[in-house]
């Protein structure tokens, strides 16, 4: 199967790799040649620290490697790609523009995918000749660990695509759910509650980040408190998801307004250096400003 991935950020490399590590033929696709070096130069990070802690061989690394080929060209990334999957940025707009100009090139029986975490997979499918063929891929970060993927099903989406979707998400050795198309789908509407309400709660000064993750952590046995995760995800990304949902869900789901300030200042979490934590060579070293000694 050749697989085109149209985003080669931190989503898209991801997926990429995952996908050719299933030894599937993989294009990487963005605007600007540095951007897909970046996003190549990701997934030979990542293949390298798991041949360091055995995860992963030396000829296993090798093979994903070769399948994979970063592009620049639209027509040349999609046009004979059995399934499109996009991770662009979290704007609908943007979204529905990537997907249309994708289906323009791509071919009559290639199946479309958005890796959105909260925008309605039907309303992009509305900017389609063939919306039936765009089905949601909700991947996990860091895709090359997490092991869900939310296959959302819009209104129009046709069953075959559904069929090809789990198929597909099945044989890159991940687990599918499916979700029908509603806002904040099942994970980002859990999730997002559970983060915005940790988020309250530093802006109320009920607890530290830290103390908050920790009771999370160790009371209710999550991998990773609800602040940090954010950090992960990012901050930019939480706060474009939180915009969204208060016009589907209501005011329960409106952005607190550290999250804005922390946005505004640049403050994106891991990929920045700085989010509710400080973080140094991907790990978290301290809590960020006024709870940083505690």
């Amino acid at each position: 199967m050749h697989v085109t991935v149209l985003g080669a950020g931190t989503m898209g490399h991801g997926i990429a790799q995952v996908s050719a590590m299933a030894g599937h033929d993989v294009t990487l696709r963005d605007i600007e040649s540095d951007i897909v070096a970046d996003g190549i130069d990701a997934i030979c990070s990542n293949l390298d620290g798991g041949v360091d802690r055995g995860k992963v061989t030396e000829a296993e690394r090798d093979a994903t490697l070769a399948n994979i080929t970063g592009e620049t060209d639209l027509a040349a990334a999609v046009g004979d790609a059995d399934l499109v999957a996009e991770a662009v940025p979290e704007d609908i707009d943007l979204k529905t523009t990537v997907l249309a100009d994708a289906e323009e090139v791509a071919g009559e029986d290639a199946i479309l995918a958005t890796n959105t975490s909260s925008l309605s997979v039907t309303e992009l499918a509305s900017g389609l000749e063939r919306p039936g063929s765009l089905i949601g891929l909700h991947f996990f970060n860091p895709v090359h660990i997490m092991s869900l993927v939310e296959v959302v099903v819009g209104e129009r989406t046709d069953q075959s695509a559904r069929t090809f979707a789990v198929e597909f998400v099945e044989g890159i050795d991940k687990t599918p759910v499916v979700v029908r198309d509603v806002p904040g789908f099942a994970s980002s509407r859990l999730g997002v509650a559970l983060g915005v309400e940790a988020i309250r709660m530093v802006e109320e000064g009920v607890a530290s980040p830290r103390d908050i993750d920790n009771a999370m952590e160790l009371g209710y046995n999550h991998p990773m408190g609800p602040l940090e995760l954010t950090d992960v995800v990012g901050l930019d990304v939480r706060l474009d998801i939180l915009e969204y949902l208060p016009t589907e869900l209501g005011e329960r789901f409106k952005p607190p307004q550290l999250l804005r300030r922390k946005v505004r200042a640049g403050k994106l979490g891991q990929k920045s250096g700085e989010g509710f934590y400080v973080w140094e060579d991907g790990e978290a070293v301290a809590t960020s400003g006024e709870w940083a000694s505690r």
